[in-house]
């Protein structure tokens, strides 16, 4: 970052900072989690010169981020400016649009019977997508020195870039998409002024980027389709940062969580997942799958054990919440059945703790990582880094990680229960030999990029 000629500009929904309130009132910034995009970036941009926009997200943001101009703050080695959205508009623009539409189109998640329904609620929301995008474009247009790369960041954010392009010329404007992207038959969900107006505001931008030639293609095409001129777009696929990871994994949580999990699982075979409580993440057919295990092949009762660490998600959305009460359930159904009193078939960890899921990854036989889609996963290659068992990863064809590790990985399609019971199966009886050649393997391929290499391919984007 320091060597690169143009100044940077990081465009976000989530931010690497927070504020909160100090004992006396005052306002303290403090770094933020803020997810894999968060996680990967914040230590490339720390104590540059780069500008990061986000949004403020809470009071204490909003009172940071203050009524007027957004301005940028300095602290914890970030230059950040927060965006101040009405409560509603960020409710809005977020939750109804990004969430509960996008999402669902770009992960093919809607059931149609019932959803989506655009309605004049859905006016109202998507006019609310369309100010939250203007008050992130203003803060480019004002904050954006001449001459600036602006990495804009995720789906929730592809309106931003008309509203810059004809105020500042200037700028190179690069998108980068992190979720699938929908081909034409799914976008063709959206009525059309919608579905236009997305791809018209994506299209504004120098270039594109996505995690996999397979969503990239799904864009171009849906272009092509629907008659808008396509950027130019570019593959980055991001990987995890390995000294982050280690880093982690040797902390103190880690370690004691690593020692509970020897004591708790000793003599078993272990089967993990780390994910969000999410439908995209697809975790009650894996958990199906683990049952269908158990009954087709009863030796493994008593063997092998499953341990999630799944933690809620946009639970104030309804369907979250019900499919994390049905998640539960299965859980439960599935201890009551099999379960005996010296064995627990399925234990899951609902609380999100980092150093937790680090160190269950660190002792799994088997990674089960299902999505119905997705568009990277980096569960799949940060599990790889940190295991130390000879574990291997059972991974969905449907994920971004498919084409790097596909092959080495063992693949399984998403909604085929009995297919994936016979995956595990396979990979539960996997010889020793075998196990360490695959193992290392997917060490080596999740290694090969980290996060600098996935900027760098943005920036060189921008400049060609």
């Amino acid at each position: 970052m320091g060597a690169q000629a143009r100044p940077v500009v990081v465009v976000s929904n989530r931010g690497p900072l927070s504020f909160r309130r100090d004992a006396d009132g005052s306002l303290v910034a403090r770094r933020g989690g803020g997810g894999g995009l968060v996680s990967g970036l914040a230590p490339l941009v720390s104590g540059t010169d780069t500008i990061w926009i986000a949004s403020a997200l809470s009071d204490d943001d909003r009172a940071a981020a203050g009524a007027g101009p957004a301005r940028v703050v300095q602290a914890e080695g970030f230059r950040v400016a927060l965006v101040a959205h009405e409560p509603d508009v960020l409710r809005m623009a977020y939750d109804v649009i990004g969430n509960a539409v996008l999402w669902f189109v770009h992960h093919g998640l809607f059931e149609l019977a019932r959803r989506p329904r655009y309605d004049r609620a859905f006016r109202t929301a998507w006019a609310a997508f369309d100010r939250y995008n203007q008050s992130f474009a203003d803060a480019v247009v004002e904050l954006a020195p001449h001459g600036a790369v602006v990495l804009v960041q995720d789906y929730h954010l592809s309106l931003c870039a008309p509203k810059v392009r004809d105020r500042r010329p200037d700028l190179s404007l690069v998108h980068f998409a992190h979720t699938p992207f929908a081909g034409p038959e799914l976008l063709g969900l959206l009525p059309d002024p919608y579905r236009h107006e997305l791809l018209r505001g994506l299209a504004a931008n120098d270039a594109c980027g996505f995690h996999t030639d397979r969503w990239r293609r799904r864009f171009t095409d849906s272009c092509r389709s629907y008659g808008v001129a396509e950027p130019r777009t570019f593959v980055a696929s991001l990987g995890p940062d390995p000294a982050d990871l280690a880093a982690v994994a040797g902390s103190e949580a880690s370690r004691q969580w690593r020692h509970r999990f020897g004591e708790r699982f000793a003599g078993q075979q272990l089967i993990v997942r780390v994910d969000r409580i999410e439908l995209s993440k697809n975790i009650l057919r894996g958990f199906w799958a683990y049952e269908e295990l158990l009954e087709r092949w009863p030796e493994f009762q008593g063997r092998v054990c499953f341990c999630a660490s799944i933690y809620p998600s946009r639970e104030g959305l309804a369907e979250y919440l019900a499919y994390r009460q049905e998640v539960e359930h299965l859980v439960a159904r599935i201890n009551g059945r099999f379960g005996t009193a010296g064995w627990t078939p399925v234990v899951i960890e609902t609380s999100d703790d980092f150093a937790r899921s680090v160190a269950l990854l660190g002792c799994y036989d088997v990674l089960l990582v299902n999505p119905v889609s997705d568009g990277m996963n980096l569960v799949a290659k940060e599990g790889p880094l940190v295991n130390d068992r000879d574990g291997v990863v059972v991974l969905s064809t449907e994920t971004g990680a498919w084409e790097e590790l596909g092959g080495v990985a063992y693949g399984v399609h998403p909604l085929d229960v009995s297919a994936t019971a016979e995956v595990l199966a396979e990979a539960l009886r996997l010889e020793p030999a075998a196990r360490r050649d695959r193992a290392a393997r997917l060490r080596e391929i999740a290694g090969s990029r980290g996060p600098a290499d996935w900027l760098a391919d943005q920036l060189a984007a921008a400049s060609r």
